[in-house]
């Protein structure tokens, strides 16, 4: 229970931090909520992937401003303290072979429930066609429960496992807690494309994990890493041309 209380209250100071960093470039302020979002200045190098996020964030707050707004008339005794708190960011991870670009989206969500949340998701993007993209074209096939998608979720698990005993959680390194990771690109978990020692390349895969996702809310969020040396049987020729290299020393302690 206090290393819940410690989450939620670190959650708090550190969306407190971030709101006053800088103005945000979408805002919704009213009785009932207030929602912000924020774009990196590496997202906003790119018009096009700036304009892409901007849009996404700003029809996110107009919705959680509709629920606020809609919960506030129903219960409003749950308001007499302020209304909910919103704020979303954008921040580049990687571009690899001056074209894909990956994006962590983090969420910060206060509702005045037990304590607040946080979700995390991502969006890679291609320079070269100024759309949204998956991982598909790295891989020869990406079937659900196909070979590929199995050894992305078997490296995953491995991974997570790694760094669940590093936080001295493995009592929750069970098939119940992974269950969520299927060999599917939608349901694998939000990825990005790790950075690497050699300039231009990809390292492999980072998968990204909100809170209850693979651990329970007190665990936080995890990142769990696939080389690309694991992948390379199920490589396109794009795959092949732009992974190599290791992972940066340290890209697994910093934030992601």
């Amino acid at each position: 229970m206090r290393a819940l209380t410690l989450v939620a209250a670190c959650s708090a100071l550190l969306a407190t931090a971030h709101a006053a960093d800088r103005k945000p470039d979408a805002v919704i302020k009213t009785k009932s909520i207030e929602a912000r979002v924020f774009l990196d200045d590496k997202v906003k190098v790119d018009a096009a992937l700036a304009a892409d996020c901007l849009i996404e964030g700003k029809k996110w707050i107009d919705k959680n401003a509709a629920e606020a707004a809609a919960s506030r008339k129903d219960d409003p005794q749950f308001f007499r303290d302020g209304g909910w708190d919103f704020e979303r960011k954008y921040a580049v991870r990687s571009v690899v072979a001056d074209r894909y670009v990956s994006i962590l989206r983090n969420d910060y969500m206060d509702t005045h429930g037990a304590h607040p949340n946080s979700d995390v998701n991502t969006v890679l993007w291609d320079k070269a066609e100024n759309k949204r993209i998956s991982i598909r074209p790295f891989f020869a096939e990406t079937a659900d429960n196909g070979a590929a998608m199995k050894a992305m979720v078997k490296a995953v698990i491995a991974s997570l496992k790694i760094e669940k005993k590093k936080r001295d959680t493995s009592e929750t390194a069970t098939d119940e807690w992974f269950k969520s990771v299927e060999p599917s690109l939608l349901k694998i978990g939000a990825v990005t494309l790790a950075p690497s020692t050699d300039a231009g390349k990809s390292s492999g895969l980072t998968f990204h994990y909100p809170p209850y996702a693979v651990g329970p809310y007190a665990e936080g969020e995890y990142v769990a890493f696939v080389p690309w040396e694991t992948l390379k049987p199920y490589l396109s020729a794009e795959g092949t041309r732009i992974f190599g290299g290791a992972r940066p020393k340290g890209d697994a302690d910093e934030p992601q």
